[in-house]
């Protein structure tokens, strides 16, 4: 659009009026940080031009004004540093603000926006390659000795018509030109493709998208998967057709500002009390467990993950070695067990606090889309790589859902990835490597679907070693079958059913709006106490759990990882390889194994947890303490060696039960003696072996279920008895014995228990009772 150029005067004097007003600070550190793009709010042209129609105008017919606005900027800019700009340069001009009717999506983008100023959200969905664009281009006839210059024009540019793209090679007398290259002038060109956000896509439609064309400085300022809001001209351009006119038009979004909508997760900007409190919450003597806790409030349990979760967020250190050797600084998870157990929920808590994460499925990627993939460029039909989901995510978390259902050529993709941290390609004459600094954390069900406690882990989770090993953690997730636990976890999950926000239906537990449009500044750093989303208060003598807003949580990570950095102490290196040592011995000793070989991949592991645990203390140094921190949570990851509730509750019981006994040991040999009697009575019928002493706790304790870990201790001593003696059978007696002096523990077995769990076994045809001989099957 050709604007008069006495009308273009009259807007460039307002326009330098009002920045001399209100924007001279802005221009000031425009110059200091040497940038050529104006950020101009809305609001402050609607203060300025109230009393003539201009607001208005500027946002319905922005062409108009567009060159006058960066004539104005460009002269206001001179007038304080003259030699800033240098000739031929200008200031372009942006908007941000509050477009309240024009603030609109793909799908909402209709006719009656075009030539106007709009802002769209959504999410990028595809970048193209920066590429420059002519401007002026100088040739030089040879035959005259002169230089023409020639300027181009197309739909992007805000002053004057279009003109031709076509370079000239004649002057007008018909004399041959040669293109100064050199001399010529360009700019940075990118189109992108933005869709709306999927959780706001209307339900059964497919997401709508819009072309933006981004040019000079805003080039790269955004990549595949960014959530971002874009400020810009809306274009109509004529269709392409045959000869013959089309009344159908191609439509373009022209940016000229566009900004992050999830630019705090990826740089939060920390204020002196975030400092303070950061500092003095890792001075607190429980941080870990309150990190751990604040990671998924909602879901019930899992304790030893969540504190997996917060060592893997947090990372250890990365090294590269003056001989080449790269040692990698990620940990990489799994999770393994029956289904319903938060898995999931797990990955999408992951997904929520980390700075950087991508989310992929098993049967949903293939091993092209994982690591990298040769693709032809629709605009040159070059080929080039495109990156795929383990590259985009470089520094970061990538959280790959029902990992067992992948395919084994796809799997294998993964194995690189995964301890050289890199992907290399050589496919299509192209040979590159491209880096993948990334965690993973993969969530697979077992072999059988739920997991078969009378198998061996491996035999479980069903994956060669070759991937097991590249797994930092291990975790064997049970859904065990408790009435104290299922009350408390229903308790838990119907809360937050119940709650409801009081800003709105789209904002989280802790109050938080999605993709960080929550103003920058303080934030709490405590989530406020709410009777329905927390519970009753807890009896005097107990203090009421505290958690961290998700908010401060992602900059305490942000600020853990990035700032600091530990080096390993000698009593810490010395403490790691006397456990490493003491877990490979005790890995050759067992007959059942962990859930993961235990290699010298293992030994790297302990150093990272151990680091990572530094990084949460905020310490320069790893110390022992660190270290034995680090070989807890190895312990339960490789042996479950941590007590659940349950078993807790019945140790405590089977503690109690011995401790009466010891006070009276003569009344408990007597109730003992009757209780005998009434047993042997009782299942005279179905029992024809003689009558067997029972041992402690007395028989009138057992309830007639058992629990799993105790079904599982004793399948495991009484199978590598009946392997290490090379047997076929052996009697009930001698079981009793068996189970009771092989280490099982402190709780013996009764014989009504060993009958119970020999009948479970004869029901599982694993063994055969007979005449009071047990026969293996």
């Amino acid at each position: 659009m050709d604007v008069p150029e006495e009308t273009r005067l009259r807007h460039k004097r307002d326009f330098i009026q009002f920045l001399e007003n209100i924007y001279m600070d802005e221009i000031k550190s425009l110059v200091q940080n040497k940038r050529h793009r104006l950020i101009v709010n809305v609001s402050d042209i609607h203060t300025h031009f109230r009393e003539s129609e201009s607001s208005s105008r500027i946002l319905k017919n922005p062409i108009e004004y567009m060159q006058s606005f960066c004539d104005a900027a460009t002269e206001a800019t001179r007038n304080i540093d003259p030699k800033y700009l240098k000739e031929g340069e200008q200031v372009l001009v942006g908007f941000e603000g509050h477009f309240v009717s024009r603030r609109v999506t793909p799908r909402e983008l209709l006719s009656e926006f075009i030539g106007s100023l709009v802002c769209v959200e959504g999410i990028v969905t595809k970048c193209s390659l920066v590429r420059p664009k002519v401007v002026k281009s100088v040739h030089f006839c040879p035959s005259t000795g002169e230089f023409t210059n020639r300027e181009y024009r197309d739909i992007t540019s805000h002053a004057g018509l279009p003109t031709g793209s076509v370079y000239p090679t004649r002057d007008d007398n018909g004399n041959l030109l040669v293109t100064e290259y050199g001399l010529c002038k360009y700019k940075d060109h990118q189109t992108m493709s933005i869709q709306e956000v999927p959780e706001n896509a209307a339900p059964g439609q497919l997401p709508r998208s819009v072309d933006v064309i981004a040019e000079d400085d805003l080039v790269d300022s955004c990549k595949p998967g960014d959530r971002v809001a874009v400020v810009g001209i809306y274009k109509a351009l004529p269709g392409k057709s045959k000869g013959s006119v089309n009344g159908v038009f191609r439509t373009i979004l022209i940016a000229n500002n566009i900004s992050l909508l999830n630019k705090e997760a990826n740089a939060p900007i920390y204020t002196p009390r975030d400092l303070q409190e950061i500092k003095k919450i890792a001075a607190r003597d429980d941080a870990f467990d309150l990190l751990s806790r604040s990671l998924a409030p909602s879901i019930y349990g899992h304790a030893w993950i969540k504190k997996a979760v917060i060592l893997l967020m947090l990372g250890g250190m990365e090294k590269n070695l003056k001989n080449g050797t790269h040692l990698r600084g990620d940990i990489n998870m799994m999770m393994v067990g029956d289904p319903s157990v938060a898995k999931s929920q797990l990955l999408r808590a992951i997904m929520n606090i980390a700075p950087l994460a991508i989310s992929t499925t098993g049967r949903g990627s293939s091993g092209v889309g994982l690591t990298a993939a040769v693709t032809s460029d629709q605009e040159t039909g070059e080929r080039r790589l495109e990156a795929g989901a383990m590259v985009l995510a470089d520094k970061g978390i990538v959280c790959i859902d029902e990992f067992d259902k992948m395919n084994d050529q796809d799997r294998v993709a993964i194995h690189e990835v995964m301890e050289q941290q890199t992907v290399t390609i050589a496919k299509a004459g192209i040979h590159a490597s491209l880096n993948a600094r990334c965690s993973v954390v993969a969530a697979a069900n077992p072999i059988y679907g739920t997991y078969d406690r009378s198998l061996t882990p491996t035999k479980n989770i069903g994956l060669p070693d070759s991937l097991l090993s590249r797994f930092d953690l291990l975790f064997i997730v049970l859904d065990q079958m408790d009435a104290g636990i299922d009350s408390m976890i229903s308790e838990h999950v119907l809360r937050m059913h119940r709650y409801q926000n009081d800003r709105g239906s789209e904002a989280g537990p802790d109050g938080n709006l999605p993709y960080g449009r929550d103003d920058d500044g303080e934030s709490e750093v405590f989530v406020k106490y709410n009777r329905m989303l927390h519970g009753k208060k807890k009896k005097r003598g107990q203090t009421n759990e505290k958690t961290l807003t998700i908010k401060f949580l992602k900059k305490y990570i942000h600020y853990a990882k990035h700032r600091i950095q530990p080096e390993l102490t000698d009593e810490a290196s010395e403490r790691i390889a006397e456990a490493y040592a003491d877990l490979r011995n005790a890995g050759s000793d067992t007959k059942t194994g962990g859930t993961l070989p235990i290699t010298a991949r293992t030994l790297e592991t302990i150093i990272r947890l151990a680091t990572a645990h530094a990084k949460m203390k905020l310490s320069r140094k790893v110390t022992k303490a660190d270290a034995e921190a680090a070989l807890k949570l190895m312990n339960f990851a490789i042996y479950h060696q941590e007590l659940t509730e349950m078993d807790e509750r019945e140790q405590e019981e089977r503690q109690r039960e011995q401790t009466e006994q010891e006070r009276t040991p003569r009344g408990n040999q007597r109730r003992s003696n009757d209780n005998e009697q009434e047993n042997v009575s009782a299942n005279a019928e179905s029992e024809t072996a003689d009558p067997m002493d029972v041992d402690e706790p007395p028989a009138e304790q057992f309830s007639g279920t058992v629990s799993a870990a105790r079904i599982e201790a004793f399948e495991r001593v009484f199978g590598q008895h009946m392997r290490t003696n090379r047997l076929d059978d052996i009697s009930i007696a001698d079981i009793e014995t068996v189970v009771n002096n092989n280490g099982v523990g402190a709780s013996r077995y009764s014989a009504d228990e060993i009958m119970a769990l020999l009948e479970k076994l004869q029901d599982d045809n694993k063994v055969m009772i007979s005449d009071g001989k047990v026969h293996i099957i």
